[in-house]
């Protein structure tokens, strides 16, 4: 089964929690804190497989989570780092976040890795915490909680050249003579039912690949017919094969077809409409097919298009196209985006979270956040050293003053997380 799209959801491993420990030995009264620092949770990472072609694994398996880091143990011994979660994928795949829609990275490269989602930091042991005023630390900090998001993976095929066309008109046909692909072949709509790709070998150490598209018809842009469902893996084409039935015996017109593909390439996307295209006028063996050839030609040539009358069911011109193709892809740059102005390969950085926020909710002051709740983790509030340094970290935030600025008043209820606190001046 054919599946270029899917929906996950990823998650990187937790930092392990710093320890509070102290060391403890006969003949030794006060050893001193020795707390080991917690693990790094473990990456999610994606990575390209050229042995894969196909999204299908995703659709049995939705959510990918990596290994959180250890705890800090004592006598300053520091936990385990997690496992990395591996995810491999085909070449040509695209991944975006769902929520905002950016492209997150673009997996072009055989081999390319990624880090889509990272784990957090280990908390520190409370060894850390010790100061000539503060021997006794009894408390340390929790780790970082690891990135989580929901993806979406689009896969677009890495081809040189597209065959594009109107179906039945000889597109499956041409790769299978061109090359050793062997798509299914029937004489009638709609035979083609996924993207097929054929290496065609021009000669020793010359080849190029390329891609038969579903057939597309007129609002393919809307999804109207099987095309619009894999348009995007023509996107990555650095030239179009604009294939068109030359017999008529169907009753249709070539030119009418040509411009009508035209139009639905240009409303999916101006940049691939701008792609250069050759014209391969098919099923010239049909009698009568030399007649509309000529006009035909006459017509494209005008319009500064190359035009070739090909018979994909005897061969016929073929050879000729093939060499012609080779030598144009030779002139055209090594890969094309459809956004000129984007590098090859968008590596996401996440963005800095707010430390905190503070809601009003029923008159309690609610405040949120990453770094809140990090601070709130690593406080022990039967300690009251570890009360303290909670307190100044709140005010060196500002948390304090934002409070203030809200209006607070004594005796104010403040809420983080599920711990609530009467506000003092």
């Amino acid at each position: 089964m054919f599946i270029d799209s899917a929906k996950i959801y990823v998650k990187a491993g937790n930092g392990g929690n710093g320890m509070v420990s102290f060391h403890r030995e006969k003949y030794i009264a006060a050893g001193g804190p020795d707390g080991g620092d917690g693990g790094k949770g473990g990456d999610v990472i994606f990575q390209v497989d050229e042995g894969l072609n196909t999204l299908i694994d995703f659709r049995y398996k939705k959510h990918f989570k990596a290994e959180p880091g250890q705890d800090g143990g004592p006598s300053n011994c520091s936990g385990k780092n997690g496992e990395n979660m591996i995810i491999k994928v085909p070449l040509g795949t695209m991944v975006k976040d769902e929520m905002t829609g950016m492209t997150l990275v673009d997996l072009i490269k055989p081999g390319q890795t990624c880090i889509i989602a990272r784990g957090g930091k280990g908390g520190k042991g409370n060894q850390h915490f010790a100061t000539p005023t503060r021997q006794v630390p009894n408390f340390a900090k929790s780790g970082d909680l690891g990135e989580e998001r929901n993806l979406i993976l689009e896969m677009k095929m890495i081809a040189d050249v597209g065959l594009l066309g109107f179906p039945n008109v000889g597109k499956s046909t041409i790769l299978s003579m061109v090359s050793a692909a062997k798509p299914k072949i029937a004489n009638y709509h709609f035979t083609t039912l996924v993207p097929n790709l054929g290496v065609v070998q021009i000669e020793q150490g010359k080849s190029f690949v390329i891609a038969d598209i579903p057939g597309l018809i007129e609002g393919a842009h809307e999804g109207v017919g099987l095309g619009h469902e894999f348009l995007r893996h023509v996107e990555r084409t650095k030239l179009l094969v604009h294939v068109v039935d030359i017999s008529g015996v169907e009753g249709r017109n070539a030119i009418e077809d040509f411009d009508t593909i035209n139009a639905e390439l240009e409303k999916y996307n101006a940049v691939l409409a701008s792609r250069p295209q050759i014209v391969a006028a098919n099923k010239m063996d049909i009698p009568g097919s030399e007649e509309n050839y000529q006009a035909f030609k006459e017509e494209f040539e005008g319009r500064g298009y190359k035009v070739f009358g090909i018979s994909a069911a005897t061969n016929k011109g073929l050879k000729e196209l093939m060499y012609y193709v080779s030598d144009i892809l030779s002139t055209l740059p090594d890969t094309i985006l459809l956004d000129e102005s984007r590098e090859e390969e968008v590596v996401y950085t996440a963005e800095g979270e707010k430390p905190f926020e503070i809601r009003i909710e029923d008159g309690v002051y609610v405040v949120e956040g990453s770094w809140v709740r990090k601070v709130l983790g690593s406080t022990n509030m039967a300690n009251y050293e570890s009360l303290q340094y909670f307190q100044r970290a709140l005010r060196r935030k500002g948390v304090i003053d934002a409070l203030e600025a809200m209006g607070i008043e004594e005796g104010d209820t403040v809420r983080i997380l599920d711990t609530e606190f009467d506000y003092t001046r």
